[in-house]
């Protein structure tokens, strides 16, 4: 009785899925003292914390990212929850706008599957398997 108990116990232990959790959101009251033309990039990191990532093309955007996924055993993640918090600065380095995205805000892309072609002979796996024998000799030349 008491091992079919701890073997139920593992089972359903090892079929519950890995939480992963990246990034950090700063607090929804954090966020909403931010106010666009009065704060700058020094009072913002002040209140809300170095940014996750600064946009490589604009660099005047900071990106409050958080993420959230579940992995079941050996199966791929699946994102659950990935929240945006995003800070734009004018020229000057002042707040001009605040943004907000959440998972649903997000495009998913499908990223183009070509092959490059190259040049020369494509072997099979028995052809590189055997393809060197014979081809080598001792120093004696033998």
């Amino acid at each position: 009785m008491l091992g079919s108990l701890l073997l139920s116990a593992a089972l359903s232990a090892a079929c519950s899925p890995i939480v992963v959790s990246n990034g950090y959101i700063p607090d929804q009251e954090l966020v909403q003292k931010v106010r666009p033309g009065v704060h700058d990039k020094e009072s913002v990191a002040e209140l809300l914390g170095s940014p996750t990532s600064v946009a490589q093309f604009e660099p005047e955007v900071w990106y409050y990212v958080k993420r959230e996924a579940e992995r079941l055993a050996f199966f791929e993640e699946s994102v659950t929850e990935q929240t945006v918090v995003a800070v734009k600065f004018d020229a000057a380095g002042i707040v001009t706008d605040i943004h907000r995205y959440d998972l649903e805000d997000g495009k998913a892309i499908e990223p183009v599957e070509r092959v490059t072609p190259t040049r020369g002979k494509e072997l099979t796996f028995l052809e590189q398997l055997f393809g060197n024998v014979g081809r080598f000799s001792n120093a004696a030349g033998q």
